[in-house]
């Protein structure tokens, strides 16, 4: 793999984070304003909330980087027709567990690349089923505090993964940032002339 230009990921998420690194790209991180992904806009659907948080963080990390491509990225989990955001605490957390338990509920990532002279933009859909999940396990989980920081109260490459049966579609998705596609998108764009070779976490 051959990188082009300056990248910059616009997320403060670890996950994200090592996700690019495991694909073998060189980039800078800066986050963008915690105020981007505030509340969710009336009358958006999922999809198109992600997309709008994606397009405001890479918006304003372009704005303070010109010339580089900038990558910002959304995940929303959501269940019928309702988005599961981060839990508020062991309580919420211990709630939104026990409204995915048992069913199948669809995590999208929303991603936008805006480069010096180009815009490029995508969602991904994963379905995610959950095992039923007794009162004590979700407690146990919820109290954990591995949810605190997740949306939907759960991290599916951590603990997270044993209350969950199947994934349908990408599993990096569900993590934080489809890589294949997000690699895709950076070749079609020049910022990597060819696809590295990349692993799941």
């Amino acid at each position: 793999m051959r990188q082009l230009q300056h990248f910059i990921l616009a997320s403060g998420s670890p996950r994200r984070k090592r996700l690019l690194e495991g694909a073998g790209l060189a980039f800078d991180v800066v986050q963008a304003p915690a105020d981007v992904e505030e509340e969710v806009a009336p009358g958006l659907r999922a999809e198109e909330e992600a997309m709008r948080r994606a397009q405001a963080k890479a918006g304003c990390v372009a704005e303070m980087n010109p010339g580089a491509f900038v990558l910002g990225a959304d995940t929303v989990v959501v269940l019928d027709g309702e988005i599961l955001g981060k839990p508020t605490g062991a309580d919420d957390a211990a709630r939104m567990l026990g409204l995915l338990s048992g069913r199948t509920h669809e995590v999208i990532t929303a991603f936008t690349l805006l480069g010096p002279e180009s815009r490029e933009e995508e969602a991904v859909a994963t379905k995610v089923s959950f095992r039923l999940l007794d009162e004590e396990a979700i407690a146990r989980y919820a109290e954990s505090g591995e949810p605190m920081d997740k949306a939907g109260a759960y991290a599916i490459q951590g603990m997270g993964g044993s209350l969950v049966d199947r994934v349908e579609g990408s599993y990096t998705n569900v993590v934080g940032l489809p890589v294949p596609e997000v690699l895709d998108m950076l070749m079609r764009c020049g910022v990597v002339t060819d696809a590295p070779l990349h692993s799941a976490i």
